[in-house]
C-alpha cells in the first residue's frame, strides 16, 4: 500500500498523522492505535515523515516568506514579528539597514484568514525552517524576533543548525525570555504598570487644587469613556479578528515553550540601559546560548516602539555593529 493510502485509510478512522521537524506525531480515538499499527507507524516513520514534509512545502511553498527588503550581499536577515506575526513592523528598520542588507519578513501561518494558526513553537520553527531552506538551502542565516516572535527565532535558530544551515547569529529584540508570557508573570506585570499609572496621577492630584482637582478627574473620565464609545462604534475588522487569532495562538506557543541551549551567537537588543537591570526577563535568554552579547538602545527608547521611527535608525546600528563583529 503506498503511503498516500496509507494516510488516507488512517483519515477514514480518525487517525491524525503530523510531522514535528524529525517527529511523527500522532492522535487517535481510544482503541484506534493498537500495538500492530503503532509498529506499522515505527516502520513506515521515516516514508510518512518524507511524505508529509514533501506535501507541506508543495502546498506552503515560500508563503511565508515576505521580501521587505531583498537586495544586497550580506547574509539575509529572516525577522519574525511580535504576538500577531505582522512582519510589516520590520519596514522601517529595512530602510535604515540600506540597500545591501536583505532581509525578509517571516509571515506564520493563519494571517491568510484561511489557514489555521500554529499553536506551538517547535511546529512555527519547522514550518518557518522548511521554507527557509527551500529558499536559501545553507545559509548562512540572520535571524530576529521581536517581541514574542524572538523565542520563535531562536528555535528556528537550532532546527537550522540541526539541519546542517549556518546561523550566524540571533537578534532578540525587545524580546523577553518565553516563561516572562505565562498567566504568573503577566498578572504581576499589569500590577506593577497599575501601580505606576496610579502613582502617576496621585502626583498630578497632589500638585493641583480643588477646583484643579476636579477638572483634572472629570477630564480622565471624559476621555475614558469617548475612548469607550469609538470602539463600541468601530464596524466588526476582519483583518483585526485574523491578527487577534494568531496572537492568542502565539501566546500559547510560547508560553507552553521552554528552549534547549544554542550553540551559537545571540545578541541581546535592548530598548535602553534601564533593561540590562537585574531580573530582567529578556536577560534570561543568556542562560540558553553559548555566546550572548548586549546591545543597548537611546535613552528614552521603549520596546514597542524600537523597531519604529526614529528609533529604528538606532535599532539598525545595533544590528549591523553585531553582525561586522563577524567580520
Amino acid at each position: 500500500m503506498s503511503v498516500a493510502a496509507f494516510l488516507a485509510e488512517l483519515r477514514s478512522r480518525d487517525l491524525q498523522l503530523w510531522a514535528e521537524g524529525d517527529q511523527l506525531r500522532c492522535n487517535a480515538p481510544a482503541g484506534v492505535l493498537t500495538p500492530a499499527l503503532r509498529d506499522e507507524l515505527r516502520r513506515r516513520k521515516r516514508d510518512i515523515l518524507e511524505f508529509l514534509h514533501f506535501s507541506e512545502v508543495l502546498t506552503r511553498q515560500e508563503q511565508a516568506i515576505v521580501p521587505l527588503q531583498p537586495r544586497g550581499q550580506h547574509a539575509p536577515v529572516f525577522a519574525l514579528g511580535g504576538h500577531n506575526g505582522d512582519v510589516f513592523c520590520y519596514r522601517p528598520l529595512a530602510q535604515a539597514l540600506g540597500d545591501d542588507q536583505p532581509l525578509f519578513g517571516l509571515q506564520p501561518p493563519g494571517l491568510d484568514g484561511k489557514s489555521k494558526p500554529l499553536t506551538r513553537v517547535e511546529a512555527l520553527a519547522a514550518y518557518f525552517a522548511e521554507q527557509i531552506r527551500a529558499f536559501r538551502p545553507s545559509g548562512p542565516y540572520v535571524l530576529a524576533g521581536f517581541c514574542a516572535g524572538g523565542t520563535i527565532a531562536f528555535e528556528l535558530a537550532q532546527q537550522l543548525q540541526r539541519q546542517g544551515g549556518r546561523v550566524s547569529f540571533v537578534a532578540l529584540i525587545a524580546s523577553p525570555y518565553s516563561h516572562w508570557y505565562r498567566h504568573l508573570p503577566q498578572l504581576r506585570a499589569r500590577f506593577l504598570h497599575g501601580l505606576e499609572w496610579a502613582s502617576r496621577h496621585v502626583q498630578a492630584l497632589a500638585s493641583l487644587s480643588g477646583g484643579a482637582r476636579r477638572r483634572y478627574i472629570a477630564e480622565k473620565l471624559r476621555w475614558r469613556q469617548e475612548r469607550r464609545a469609538t470602539r463600541e462604534a468601530a464596524p466588526p475588522d476582519p483583518a483585526r479578528a485574523v491578527f487577534a487569532r494568531v496572537q492568542e495562538a502565539t501566546l500559547v506557543a510560547v508560553r507552553r515553550y521552554t528552549p534547549r541551549r544554542f550553540e551559537g551567537r545571540v545578541g541581546l537588543f535592548v530598548p535602553n540601559a534601564e533593561w540590562l537591570r537585574t531580573g530582567n526577563a529578556l536577560l534570561r535568554w543568556r542562560e540558553f546560548a553559548s555566546d550572548a552579547e548586549e546591545y543597548c538602545g537611546p535613552d528614552g527608547c521603549k520596546g514597542e516602539v524600537m523597531l519604529e521611527e526614529p528609533y529604528a535608525r538606532a535599532t539598525a546600528e545595533l544590528i549591523v555593529r553585531c553582525r561586522d563583529r563577524l567580520g
